[in-house]
């Protein structure tokens, strides 16, 4: 059985001009604020992932079966209906971050929030690096192959 090629790849595109492309002024603006959040939180300049996630810093993973494949550490994608913050391994370990956010919904690592001021920044920015942390000291992503 042949595997699926990864679409979300690290590309060339800019962030700047995806985030300029962002119709809804308050999508724009918190997205931009999102970047900053995050690149303070990773020490990484932001870049594209695929056509629409902005990524920072990168990750080797290694599964069991031997497959291999290269990640953001974490990243976020302006998308329709929320703003979709990755935070790649999960929320599990992160109960006091999550009592203190504010108002979110959660994926499996998909963090969804409608806009920035729905949540408390400083927070935000903890449970990132937090979660940077974890995975640089070999936490592995709570989805499998």
């Amino acid at each position: 059985m042949a595997i699926a090629e990864l679409k979300t790849k690290l590309t060339d595109a800019s962030v700047e001009d995806f985030l300029n492309e962002i119709d809804n002024e308050q999508k724009r603006a918190d997205s931009f604020r999102i970047v900053e959040i995050m690149r303070r939180a990773s020490g990484a300049e932001p870049k594209m992932w695929g056509s629409s996630i902005i990524g920072f810093g990168s990750h080797h993973l290694k599964y069991a079966s031997g497959r291999e494949l290269d990640s953001g550490l974490t990243g976020f994608s302006p998308r329709k209906a929320n703003l979709t913050i990755y935070i790649m391994d999960g929320f599990a370990k992160y109960d006091e971050h999550m009592s203190k956010l504010g108002k979110y919904k959660t994926g499996k690592s998909c963090l969804y929030i409608k806009k920035l001021s729905d949540i408390d920044e400083k927070v935000l920015e903890d449970l990132v690096a937090d979660s940077i942390g974890h995975i640089k000291n070999g936490a592995m992503y709570p989805r499998h192959e």
